[in-house]
């Protein structure tokens, strides 16, 4: 004789934990990944003709603050037109579910196909689909065009994130040049704690996007110096 089964309230549920901060995290490592490279090649470029720690924290400060704004408006910029393009897409959905409901169903079965679930199989759900015009609509946004409607006030919150990241990571290879005195001494300081700072972002970041940590943290170094060099090479060239 089986066991009854036991009452919903009491069944063993499996938690799931998935990350859904993806766009703060884009947001936040496309400004602190360009932070704590650019205001470092430009100090560092500037130590071997300026002897002035006060005039390359002046320079740093500056450019910090330039590349704050214009990151944080591209930012901005880019998801305006994310929610731009999202809204037409809907509005184009709506008119063709209303218009030429046939051909949507036929797609919406293409769509069920390509996960191996056969037109009989799928007919229940379409059908249910078309007494839904709303659910429909965003159905076809989702799994035909692949797009997720954006959140409220998603472009001046990815700005914000953008610029503020650009801030604190820009900071911290000025930090040396803002309490030592001799330039050069700043530079190797600040070379340290920018590859430090650079494999903790890194390794911070893979804990939170479910790449391996290490390996996150040491790809972030590489890409980074590599980013830091080239920049720096510029940087001695022109002054």
């Amino acid at each position: 004789m089986s066991e009854p089964a036991l009452p919903h309230a009491h069944r063993h549920h499996h938690p799931e934990r998935h990350f859904t901060g993806g766009e703060f995290v884009r947001d936040t490592v496309l400004g602190m990944a360009d932070g704590l490279t650019v205001p470092f090649a430009l100090a560092a470029g500037l130590t071997g003709a300026i002897e002035s720690t006060g005039l390359i924290v002046t320079a740093g400060v500056a450019e910090i603050a330039a590349g704050a704004i214009a990151m944080g408006l591209g930012g901005y910029l880019a998801a305006r037109s994310q929610a731009e393009h999202y809204a037409s897409e809907r509005h184009r959905e709506q008119t063709e579910v209303h218009e030429k409901p046939a051909a949507e169903m036929a797609e919406i079965t293409e769509i069920f196909s390509q996960y191996g679930i056969t037109a009989e199989e799928s007919a229940p759900v379409v059908n249910a689909l078309r007494r839904r015009p709303q659910a429909w609509v965003d159905f076809m946004m989702r799994f035909e065009l692949g797009l997720e409607r954006p959140r409220p006030q998603r472009a001046l919150i990815s700005a914000m994130t953008i610029g503020g990241a650009y801030v604190a990571g820009g900071l911290v290879p000025l930090v040396p040049y803002m309490t030592l005195t001799s330039a050069r001494d700043a530079l190797s300081v600040s070379i340290g704690i920018t590859v430090v700072a650079l494999a903790a972002f890194g390794y911070v970041k893979g804990r939170f996007t479910g790449m391996p940590p290490v390996r996150s943290a040491i790809q972030t170094v590489l890409v980074g110096g590599v980013a830091a060099a080239v920049a720096f090479g510029l940087a001695r060239l022109l002054s």
